[in-house]
Parts: structure tokens; C-alpha cells; sequence
């Protein structure tokens, strides 16, 4: 552990770790609070025939688990490519987010899943994956918002490559696949995913939400504009 905060510090710039520590932070509360309140409600079904119609492909999970590996090292990236794009970027994920909490708690959503028969590894990480991850919470995809978040906010990033960009939404596409053919949500839920992503970037573009997390940042002033 403590290795792994050393490598941290050293990937991470001072004037990123308080605004990605709020993103973190906010990130549990979003998820975890309409889930401790879902008991006390109604729960709608969102399914189409489409959804239906469906199969489902365990192999998926594993797509589905790396997408917490690719919000890690993106959000990171993004963030190192300057102190500017660090602020916009987590004020419109904070934004996103709480937009997504808003609707999780208004509207909570669920579906049926078949259940799964633990025959392999890869049945195995699914059905640990079920355990873990209840099916509500649905709509609009948290699991989306954040991949979509790292293919918009790697366009125009000054120290990557231009591939660098095309590849978070290649995977993006393969994380949007995922929800679907592991059954953990229907097509509705990506699209909402998409749109509170992009609502949260008009949201904080429109109040500055900007200057929030820069004011969360320590050495923001001290700091120079680009990572040396």
C-alpha cells in the first residue's frame, strides 16, 4: 500500500490530487446512496424486446472489470496534461455525476437477470460481479458516463498521441457492448450515461464549476500552467 501511494504522488501532480480525490469521493456517494435508498421505493423496469433478444456473453465481464482500469489511468492522464484541463475536466465529471445521482434517486431503475452457473473462471468472475453489483442503479450508466468521459476528455490532449483518443473510444464502444451482453443494463441506460456526461460538461462550463476545484487544489496558484 505504501508503495502504491508512492507511485501515485509521482503520477499524480500536486494540483490534481484534491480535485480527483473529490471526483473519487463523490464517485461512492453517487453510486452508493440511491442504492441505500432503493428499499424505500418503486423500482421501474426499462427493457426493451431488444434488450431481450439479447444474449448473453460472459466473456463480457472482463471488459466490463477493465473499465475501472481505463477511468484510472485516463482520469490521470487527463488531468496531468495541465492544470487547466484538470479543473474543467473534474468539474464536469462532479457535475455529471451529481446530475446522474439526481436522476438515480428520482427514477430507480431495475431489470431481471438470468442467474448464472458457476462452471468456469469466467462464470466465476460473473457471478462475483452479481454478488457485488445489485441490478439497479441503472439509468442512467455510471459505468458509460465515465467511459465516455475518458474518450471526450482525451480529444485535443497535448501529451499524447492523437491514436491515444480514438483508442478510449474504441474501448469505450467495447465497454458500452459489455453492459448489455453481461445483462447489466438495457440500451436506454448507455444513452443516459452519454447524455449526463455531456450535460455535466454544459453544467460546469455554464456555472464555472471550474473554479470549485481549483479552489480544491492546494498549489493551484503555485503551480505553472502546464506539468514541467
Amino acid at each position: 500500500m505504501k508503495r502504491l501511494l508512492q507511485l501515485l504522488r509521482r503520477w499524480i501532480p500536486d494540483y490534481a490530487r484534491r480535485p480527483l480525490l473529490a471526483v473519487l469521493i463523490f464517485n461512492f456517494v453517487a453510486y452508493y446512496v440511491p442504492k441505500l435508498l432503493e428499499s424505500h421505493r418503486q423500482l421501474h423496469l426499462m427493457s426493451t424486446a431488444f434488450d431481450d433478444a439479447l444474449p448473453r456473453i460472459p466473456a463480457f465481464i472482463f471488459i466490463y472489470v477493465l473499465a475501472y482500469v481505463q477511468w484510472v489511468t485516463a482520469y490521470i492522464i487527463i488531468a496531468r496534461d495541465s492544470r487547466e484541463r484538470c479543473f474543467r475536466f473534474t468539474a464536469g465529471e462532479l457535475c455529471a455525476k451529481a446530475i446522474s445521482m439526481a436522476i438515480l434517486l428520482l427514477y430507480p431503475t431495475t431489470l431481471d437477470r438470468p442467474p448464472v452457473e458457476v462452471t468456469d473462471f469466467t462464470s466465476f468472475v460473473l457471478s462475483n460481479v452479481y454478488g457485488a453489483d445489485t441490478p439497479t442503479n441503472l439509468f442512467p450508466s455510471l459505468h458509460c458516463l465515465a467511459s465516455w468521459l475518458c474518450f471526450r476528455q482525451s480529444l485535443g490532449l497535448k501529451r499524447m498521441p492523437r491514436w491515444y483518443a480514438w483508442a478510449q473510444g474504441g474501448f469505450s464502444l467495447l465497454v458500452f457492448a459489455s453492459v448489455l451482453l453481461v445483462k447489466q443494463h438495457v440500451w436506454p441506460d448507455i444513452f443516459g450515461g452519454i447524455a449526463a456526461a455531456e450535460l455535466g460538461i454544459l453544467l460546469s462550463r455554464l456555472l464555472r464549476a471550474e473554479r470549485f476545484t481549483e479552489r480544491l487544489s492546494r498549489s493551484a496558484r503555485r503551480q505553472p500552467t502546464e506539468l514541467r
